[in-house]
């Protein structure tokens, strides 16, 4: 399947191909509705259950990011809702609308793939222009609207060039610009980054949040990389054996975790479940307290208490590890049997430790978190 695309409002109007089911004309127009729901979906290969029992509500111009280990679901749940897979129960939903029947060809969405999917016998103008030829668009306005395509996602000096010809992030950008150029309502983002180097994913992320800003797309995403999706994101579906473990804001699953699994997957968490950190079981039966690295503070171990010392938990230990990180500290410090990560913003006449060094931790009690196990 070949990906589709868009140009804003001032862009000739989108065409679309006479034969293809325009399932958004069909459904639900209220930008109240769900634009897309899984109903239930579960998907077996044989005894396995990829995907079990998914209810899920998208709504119109959000960015969802499904984030998961590898064997999650995450990237079967996309396949399902592109429609190269079918759920082997329940049903899946566009703007209220079944799909079940529906191929994917015509199910008007632009889709970026991993791999750019690129074709590598093409120009890039040519690969942008693809998906509008499939959709009817006259030689004129196909020109025209790869113009500003190219010019959108910086690379109108390289309409002319093969794939083969760009680096990782310019391909990046024109598999981007070919799933958006054909006014899809729908964009499907399946680890749209992975297969490039660290600044570059930092670069592409910026440019796929102001592509989303400026074409209002409903957007799923796909990936297992954590900064990714908090960066991304407006709501951030957790997976987890095939079912979803959390479903909330980057801000609110990072500071208010729900479970054990999840605290430590969507970044680093202390454990506080030990006597030796004042942990107490019969306070919370079932749950275990957690502190983000960030939110502890590291002091010398005779430092001067902080005023409000009253409203902190205190734990003297040993500095095993100091790691330097450009802006950031972290440091490994051994409390009883307990080892406990620190991380603070590097600043000019802050002292440091290593190896060896005797400290004091201490965190506010509000910022201990309880999560289910």
């Amino acid at each position: 399947m070949s990906p589709t695309a868009t140009l804003r409002s001032d862009a000739a109007p989108p065409l679309r191909l006479v034969e293809q089911t325009n399932i958004e004309d069909q459904g639900l127009e209220s930008s109240n509705c769900a634009q897309i729901e899984f109903r239930d979906v579960t998907k077996m290969y044989g005894p396995i259950a990829a995907v079990s029992e998914l209810s899920l509500s998208i709504r119109r111009g959000e960015f969802l990011t499904i984030l998961g280990p590898s064997g999650s679901g995450k990237t079967t749940a996309l396949m399902m809702l592109a429609g190269f897979e079918a759920p082997t129960k329940g049903d899946i939903l566009i703007s209220g609308k079944s799909v079940a029947a529906v191929p994917s060809y015509r199910r008007d969405q632009g889709i970026v793939f991993q791999s750019y999917a690129l074709f590598p016998h093409l120009t890039v103008r040519r690969n942008l222009e693809f998906p509008l030829e499939m959709r009817g668009v006259n030689a004129r306005d196909r020109m025209s609207r790869v113009d500003r395509m190219l010019k959108r996602v910086h690379l109108d000096a390289f309409g002319e060039r093969m794939p083969s010809q760009l680096s990782g992030g310019q391909q990046q950008r024109v598999a981007l610009a070919r799933a958006l150029i054909a006014d899809a309502p729908i964009l499907l983002l399946d680890e749209p980054l992975g297969a490039l180097d660290r600044n570059l994913r930092e670069q592409m992320q910026g440019e796929i949040k102001a592509l989303h800003r400026e074409f209002d797309k409903t957007t799923i995403c796909v990936t297992h990389d954590q900064e990714e999706a908090l960066t991304l994101s407006d709501r951030i579906v957790v997976m987890r054996g095939g079912r979803i473990e959390q479903l909330d804001t980057p801000e609110a699953l990072y500071d208010r975790p729900a479970t054990r699994f999840v605290a430590n997957f969507l970044g680093e968490a202390n454990m506080l479940d030990s006597p030796e950190l004042g942990f107490e079981k019969k306070a919370n039966p079932g749950t275990v307290p957690m502190i983000r690295p960030e939110r502890v503070r590291i002091a010398a171990e005779r430092a001067k208490p902080l005023s409000d010392q009253d409203r902190r938990c205190v734990v003297i230990g040993t500095v095993e590890e100091m790691i330097y990180a450009g802006p950031l500290r972290k440091y490994q410090v051994r409390v009883g049997g307990n080892l406990l990560v620190v991380r603070e913003h590097v600043a000019s006449a802050q002292e440091t430790f290593g190896p060896g060094d005797r400290v004091r931790l201490d965190w506010l009690r509000a910022d201990v978190r309880s999560l289910g196990e």
